[in-house]
């Protein structure tokens, strides 16, 4: 006999308790079959073995009803369905949501993997991966096995698990095979990158948050969101499952929220988490924090921070670029105050992490001129990251240089403003590709390009738009002068250039670097 788990009268029951199953209908001439032994959980018709439980998920393109008959006939043992269907041969588990049943659902089949592990979520505009990142290496070096998932990778018992996604925040049974690969290689942590739309479509549901941090709230998302109060709604759903529910009482940690003070929406996020009833850890360089920046000196080599908690007070190393990274590293922190890590292996685990993929990431030439690889996407860290490098060029004798663009079919209103932020700062803006998708590249370069001339850039002259991103860098490093910092914006670690014919194969790394050795060659 399978486990319980994998039985659907089991799914039903929890269904019920959560009050969002409607009805079940069964199958033609048969019973609801309540002990079918269910071997996967679908929501991708294309996907479904004989056995599968199919979940049929309404979107704003394609509706997963449609694809119910084609589900069934691939041998789907049972639905699960907003609405009854007609001549649906399988027992029809009908629900309110279809979301969040997909996550029960997922959930159930792989044993709810999430209550028996210490979960730290993770969310904000800005600083997720390397606040990750930071969170996991404190852990693994406290002994406390940490598996992650997020932007750049899944790991699972310290090893690479699945392949890449574009997505930070997968699909629940994505995430919730992910969390069981976790807990099946010895993990007893995991970090749980917890986007705006990971939060808002439930993929996240079912995750028994123990500790939840917000980095920041920007600009970002308002093409699904529609609203900033809206997305700001979607990150405080990370907080508001802080409140109890059910877990493994043997976990020996409280829930926590973790708020950075010096953000403007701290307050919502503070409310967000006494409301749940958590406990409250407060960073940053605001008097009130918990874990408090008292100074901060950056180096050549590390920055450098001198930081007061509740339990310590002492120097802190941080071997990234960046200033900013001071706040990721503060969340990080505050998170080992949260679970009560012992300050030296906290210290020794922040040490340890010496980069991040596609976050400020230095490309190594023997051109005059520095080469740096960001992720940064948003006008909020695009800013960051420029201000940050500025010095740098300045003591060089040089000037800024950026190249960058913003995603086609997602938020419009930022393209501008990026425009306008590089416009400001840099001597020269090379505006291109980053994921157009099935918009008309040109159009979304020019919108970008008027933010820029209106900071006083010229087109043809110091402001370039080339759509074409290989040949974007192409012209920037020739345009590049001694001293100068030539900072590729916006693809960091991603794989794939997403265009209306679908996505192609892309490595920024590597394309500056062959761009690096032909100009080298040269010169």
């Amino acid at each position: 006999m399978p486990e319980p788990q994998n039985l659907l009268g089991g799914l039903i029951e929890i269904l019920e308790r959560r009050e969002n199953l409607a009805s079940v209908v069964p199958a033609e001439g048969g019973d609801v079959g309540l002990t079918a032994e269910i071997g996967s959980i679908e929501y991708d018709s294309r996907r479904v073995t004989a056995g599968s439980l199919f979940v049929a998920i309404p979107g704003t393109r394609q509706d997963g009803h449609a694809y119910v008959p084609e589900a069934v006939a691939a041998g789907a043992r049972a639905v699960i369905v907003e609405r009854p269907l007609v001549d649906v041969a399988v027992p029809q588990v009908v629900v309110r949501a279809a979301r969040p049943a997909l996550a029960t659902a997922a959930a159930w089949f792989h044993d709810f993997p999430s209550r028996r592990l210490g979960i730290v979520g993770i969310t904000g505009t800005d600083g997720k991966t390397t606040t990750s990142f930071l969170v996991r290496a404190m852990l693994d070096v406290a002994g406390r096995p940490c598996g992650l998932t997020g932007t750049v990778t899944t790991i699972a018992g310290g090893r690479p698990f699945g392949g890449p996604s574009r997505a930070t925040t997968p699909e629940a049974p994505e995430l919730q095979a992910a969390l069981a690969a976790m807990l099946d290689a010895g993990d007893a942590f995991a970090v749980v990158e917890s986007t705006s739309h990971g939060l808002a479509l439930d993929r996240v549901g079912e995750i028994a948050y123990d500790v939840a941090v917000i980095t920041n709230l920007t600009h970002e998302h308002l093409e699904f969101h529609g609203t900033h109060d809206a997305y700001r709604a979607a990150k405080r759903r990370l907080f508001e499952a802080l409140a109890p529910g059910e877990r493994n009482p043997e976990k020996g940690w409280g829930k926590t929220g973790v708020v950075n003070l010096d953000d403007r929406w701290a307050p919502e996020f503070m409310e967000a988490t006494t409301r749940a009833g958590a406990r409250l850890v407060g960073y940053g360089r605001h008097p009130d924090a918990d874990v408090r920046l008292l100074a901060l000196r950056q180096d050549a080599d590390a920055l450098r921070l001198e930081v007061a908690t509740p339990r310590w007070r002492g120097p802190v190393t941080l071997h990234l670029a960046g200033q900013f990274n001071a706040h990721n590293a503060l969340a990080a922190l505050a998170t080992a105050e949260a679970l009560g890590l012992d300050p030296d292996a906290a210290r020794r685990g922040l040490e340890g992490v010496e980069r991040v993929p596609g976050r400020m990431e230095r490309v190594p030439t023997r051109l005059p001129f520095t080469v740096v690889v960001d992720y940064a996407h948003t006008p909020n860290a695009l800013e960051l990251v420029l201000d940050d490098l500025a010095p740098v060029a300045e003591s060089g004798g040089g000037g800024l240089v950026a190249v960058f663009g913003s995603a086609g079919e997602r938020d419009v209103v930022k393209r501008r403003v990026m425009g306008h932020v590089a416009g400001e700062r840099c001597r020269l803006v090379v505006v291109t590709d980053e994921d157009p998708r099935g918009e008309d590249r040109d159009r979304i370069l020019d919108e970008i390009a008027r933010g820029a001339e209106e900071a006083g850039r010229v087109r043809d002259h110091d402001l370039l738009l080339i759509a074409d991103r290989a040949t974007a860098i192409r012209a920037a490093l020739e345009r590049a002068r001694p001293g100068d910092v030539v900072v590729l914006a916006g693809k960091g670690h991603e794989s794939t250039i997403e265009m209306a014919d679908g996505p192609h194969p892309w490595n920024e790394r590597a394309e500056v670097e062959a761009a690096i050795a032909e100009l080298e060659g040269r010169r």
